[in-house]
C-alpha cells in the first residue's frame, strides 16, 4: 500500500538522518585514529557502516511501497575538537538520542496517517535504538571508571576492536 506524501517526506528525512549518523560515526573514527586508538576507531567505523544499513532498510521500505525515497542534504559532522575518548562517545550518544527522537516522531506520524504497514519496521527501529543508546552509554560508563588511565584505555581499545562484524544487520 502506497504511503501518503506526508509519510513519504518523513521517511526521506529519516533516511537522510541515518546517512548523517554514518558520517558522524566516520568522523569520530577519524578522531580516534588520530589518538592512536585503532580498536575504538574500528568500532566506530563498524557503527558507521551499520547506520548505512539502517538507511537502506528505510529506503527499501519506501521503495517497496511504491513511493520514492529521497536523500536530502546531509550536514557535515562539524569540526569540534574531540578532547577525550569519553567525549567522543558522549557525542555519539547525543547523536543516537537525536536519531531515537526522530524515529519516535516518525512512528507518531505513521500513526497519525493511519499507516499500519510501517509498524513492523518502526517497532524494530524503536527496539534497535534502545540497544544503540544502551551500548554507547555502557561504554561511557566504563570510560568514566577508567578516567583517562592509559592501560585502561588500551584494554578498552582492544576489547572494542573485537566487535563481531556479523552484528551489522543485512
Amino acid at each position: 500500500m502506497k504511503m501518503s506524501d506526508t509519510l513519504e517526506t518523513a521517511f526521506s528525512a529519516q533516511i537522510t538522518l541515518e546517512f548523517r549518523a554514518s558520517i558522524v560515526y566516520r568522523q569520530l573514527a577519524i578522531e580516534m585514529e588520530d589518538m592512536d586508538l585503532p580498536g575504538v576507531a574500528a568500532w566506530l567505523r563498524h557503527q558507521a557502516d551499520e547506520e548505512i544499513v539502517h538507511a537502506n532498510k528505510f529506503i527499501d521500505h519506501v521503495s517497496d511501497r511504491d513511493n520514492r525515497p529521497v536523500i536530502g542534504t546531509i550536514e557535515g559532522p562539524g569540526t569540534e575538537p574531540i578532547t577525550s575518548v569519553q567525549h567522543c562517545f558522549e557525542l555519539a550518544l547525543q547523536h543516537e538520542q537525536k536519531v531515537s527522537a526522530s524515529i519516535r516522531e516518525l512512528y507518531r506520524t505513521a500513526e497519525a496517517e493511519g499507516d499500519l504497514d510501517s509498524r513492523p519496521l518502526l517497532d524494530w527501529f524503536l527496539a534497535e535504538q534502545i540497544e544503540e543508546e544502551a551500548t554507547v552509554d555502557g561504554i561511557i560508563g566504563r570510560l568514566k571508571l577508567i578516567d583517562n588511565d592509559g592501560p585502561g584505555l588500551l584494554r578498552l581499545d582492544g576489547e572494542l576492536s573485537r566487535r563481531p562484524t556479523a552484528s551489522t544487520e543485512a
